[in-house]
């Protein structure tokens, strides 16, 4: 990496005085705060999410960005966050949400919340932001530091980005830009095929429930009686009373069949791999496993092997990997050329925290659309936003607000099209 991409990739965020709006939606709570110079700068207000009913929900929304506006030092200049998916993302319209349903169809949620803030707002997928915060500012520059401390001349550009929690996520960053895709669908890792099933998409391997389900299986009990992963992970570790064998097996399931999964993925991005999310804290039970994947073989019809992967992996969580990593160098010199022959990536977990890792990849990801000229998701002007000191409490949406917000949370509809223009007659 040039010292130009690591200046364009890193930026000045950290004394950036922009406030960014952000919100943590799940399907339980809905969390806003506010940033500045990648750090919150407010504290924190959280909402119950009514996920049944549209018009109460988008009203929660907007109400609970307003309150925080309101405990603002300083005007915000956008709203950036990660919401549920699937959606059109670069465009701000939310479908089909699994845990938040009353967005199914197709609802402008973008639009409306600049109507309602006044500022540009940005959303993202969460594995994507997740991603693009480790590469600003988390893995990939702490992967790329240790080379240069130890006289590397080898640079690592791009990260892929895996989150392992309700769910299997991801993102993938190239050269300092988070690819999105056409569809703003790239690295929607959890519809790879599964490799302990393969008639089933690996999320059903590399998740909270998969590793409820395994262990339950395999220590015999119901699956509604099995424990959540952290106590999984203790009885795995010997800290609590369980069936260990049962844990240590549903850790190293689960990282096989990660593993495989990002294999398939590491083909084609050739890039550092961490991982983030409520079970990465387990990492020492199932990144053996994981690794194991990555560094595989296929076997040809003759019999031979060749490795899945030509670059080597490295886990670098333990100080035998991290160690193996930084010295697995080949330093050669050819003609005036420097360079490291070695092919090989680095594996870890997140240097940030997953919610860290979102927030700041949230943040950054506003301010470079707004310092490339980003406008709204409409491309109009948008209008300054009102400030009342001091802030005082969000008040519920009044009728005509109401029908706005009704007006405009209706679903999309489809484009129409004219008929085809008949031929000129002589």
């Amino acid at each position: 990496m040039t010292r130009a991409m690591t200046r364009a990739m890193t930026r000045d965020y950290e004394n950036d005085r922009r406030i960014v709006l952000t919100l943590d939606a799940g399907g339980t709570s809905f969390r806003f705060g506010a940033t500045r110079g990648g750090k919150p700068c407010v504290n924190t207000v959280t909402m119950p999410a009514r996920t049944e009913e549209l018009h109460a929900c988008l009203r929660d929304i907007c109400n609970g960005f307003i309150r925080v506006r309101g405990l603002c030092p300083e005007p915000p200049v956008a709203a950036s966050f990660a919401f549920p998916g699937p959606a059109d993302y670069p465009n701000g319209i939310i479908s089909n949400v699994g845990n938040l349903p009353c967005f199914g169809g197709g609802v402008p949620l973008g639009a409306i919340l600049e109507e309602a803030l006044g500022v540009p707002v940005f959303i993202n997928n969460d594995g994507d932001l997740f991603t693009c915060g480790e590469a600003i500012g988390g893995f990939l520059p702490y992967v790329n530091g240790l080379l240069e401390k130890a006289g590397s001349p080898k640079r690592f550009n791009n990260l892929l980005g895996f989150t392992i929690g309700t769910g299997f996520g991801g993102g993938l960053v190239r050269n300092g830009e988070l690819f999105l895709g056409d569809n703003s669908m790239a690295a929607e890792v959890w519809l790879l095929r599964n490799k302990l099933a393969p008639s089933m998409n690996v999320e059903e391997s590399v998740s909270i429930r998969a590793v409820r389900r395994v262990y339950a299986g395999l220590a015999g009990i119901a699956s509604g009686a099995a424990p959540d992963p952290r106590d999984i992970e203790a009885i795995a570790r010997g800290d609590a009373p369980g069936n260990r064998d049962a844990a240590i097996e549903a850790y190293r399931r689960m990282g096989e069949a990660a593993g495989d999964a990002i294999a398939n993925a590491l083909a084609v991005a050739d890039s550092l791999v961490v991982i983030g999310g409520g079970l990465s804290a387990g990492a020492p039970l199932f990144l053996p496993a994981l690794v194991g994947e990555l560094n595989g073989a296929y076997t040809l019809p003759d019999g031979k092997k060749i490795r899945r992967l030509v670059q080597k992996a490295f886990e670098i969580e333990s100080a035998g990997g991290l160690e193996a990593f930084i010295n697995s160098g080949d330093i050669r010199t050819a003609r005036t050329v420097t360079y490291d022959a070695s092919a090989r990536i680095a594996v870890g977990i997140s240097r940030l925290g997953t919610s860290a890792a979102i927030a700041l990849g949230a943040y950054v990801f506003a301010l470079r659309k707004l310092d490339a000229g980003a406008v709204s998701i409409r491309q109009q002007p948008a209008q300054p936003a009102q400030f009342t000191q001091p802030a005082q409490p969000a008040q519920p949406a009044q009728p005509a607000q109401a029908a706005q917000l009704a007006k405009l949370a209706q679903p999309a509809q489809p484009a129409q099209f004219a008929q085809p223009a008949q031929p000129a007659q002589p």
